[in-house]
């Protein structure tokens, strides 16, 4: 007995029926942030794209060190965005980036300092390297002057008068330039703002 089996047909959209899959995207691309979804424009480049773009230009010049170091980074970004696949997700990619990169070259010169000390210069250069790489995809840090003025700029907003306004001084520090600030410094001169 044969069966008849119709040849089974591609799924189309109805008309007026929402393609799921293309609003999917739309709702969150962690390559893309909101402006650069809006705007759609070459000035907001990722800092996701300029490092697949050294990747490829690593390659292509045969530079060993910094195809290393740029591979390094995008593991840490990569287990950066699983983990984020449980939480929330981020409302800005380069912020998370930047959380990567910050965290990576903290790692990197605390190895420095005990490759130094362990008298290791040639593992201390190679560290030094990789700092060099993870900093050409950071955003220019504030210098101390700017830095202290978001603070006296925090405190008049908040209202903050002594040490015990410390912590919400500096979570709001954190909120408005985490990612252009190095937050150790930064502690030091909240701890001098209010004291």
């Amino acid at each position: 007995m044969a069966v008849d089996v119709a040849k089974p047909q591609p799924l189309r959209p109805q008309v007026g029926s929402v393609n799921l899959l293309n609003r999917a995207t739309l709702v969150y691309d962690p390559r893309r942030s909101r402006n650069a979804r809006a705007n759609n424009t070459k000035a907001d480049i990722m800092i996701r794209d300029d490092i697949k773009a050294a990747q490829l230009a690593a390659m292509k010049a045969g530079d060993k060190d910094t195809r290393g170091a740029v591979s390094l980074i995008q593991a840490a970004i990569k287990n950066r965005d699983i983990e984020a696949r449980t939480g929330k997700a981020p409302t800005d990619d380069d912020a998370l980036i930047v959380e990567v990169l910050q965290k990576m070259v903290k790692q990197r010169r605390e190895s420095i300092d005990m490759y130094v000390k362990g008298d290791r210069p040639e593992l201390a250069e190679a560290e030094a390297k990789e700092v060099a790489v993870i900093e050409r995809f950071l955003p220019k840090t504030l210098s101390d002057d700017e830095t202290r003025a978001a603070i006296e700029t925090i405190k008049a907003d908040l209202g903050a008068a002594g040490m015990k306004d410390m912590g919400r001084v500096m979570a709001e520090l954190k909120a408005r330039h985490a990612s252009v600030l190095d937050m150790s410094k930064a502690s030091g001169l909240v701890k001098a703002a209010l004291g």
